[in-house]
């Protein structure tokens, strides 16, 4: 059965243009340093699952992007890199406690807004929206995937 998710990042970072342009629209999602969504990448997602690319800490944050999961969980080189912002020197290359997937953008939407999300009540209890919510990864129930598609069109 497929899943789907919502995963952030910030414009700066990686934005859905910069995915687009990467080799085969393919980018590896790096620096995820929450157990819980690290979680889901090592035991939940699955190459083909849906992806709402979701753009963060930016002027207007929303989903920007269809795209789909491309690999199976790995280690995440960054966590052992004394010069990247992600580096844990608690983390062991024979014990890494960091992993990542790759996503492939499928295509670029318009901005479904934060606001936008909020004022549907189909999305009501979509994740993302709920107080407190701060994870980079979550979770989308079907229901929330088909309205969202929907409200894209």
């Amino acid at each position: 059965m497929q899943n789907y998710w919502l995963m952030k990042s910030e414009p700066s970072e990686v934005s859905v243009d910069d995915a687009l342009a990467a080799p085969q629209a393919t980018v590896a999602w790096t620096g995820v340093r929450n157990y819980q969504a690290r979680n889901f990448m090592r035991d939940a997602m699955r190459v083909g699952d849906g992806v709402l690319f979701y753009h963060s800490s930016c002027a207007e944050p929303g989903v920007v992007g269809i795209a789909q999961v491309a690999s199976g969980a790995y280690t995440d080189p960054t966590q052992f890199d004394p010069q990247s912002p992600y580096f844990d020197a608690a983390s062991k290359s024979e014990a890494p406690r960091w992993l990542l997937v790759e996503v492939q953008v499928l295509r670029k939407t318009s901005n479904l807004t934060l606001p936008d999300l909020r004022v549907d009540a189909a999305l009501a209890d979509l994740l993302v929206l709920k107080k407190g919510n701060r994870l980079s990864i979550t979770p989308v129930e079907p229901r929330h995937w088909q309205r969202i598609l929907q409200l894209l069109e």
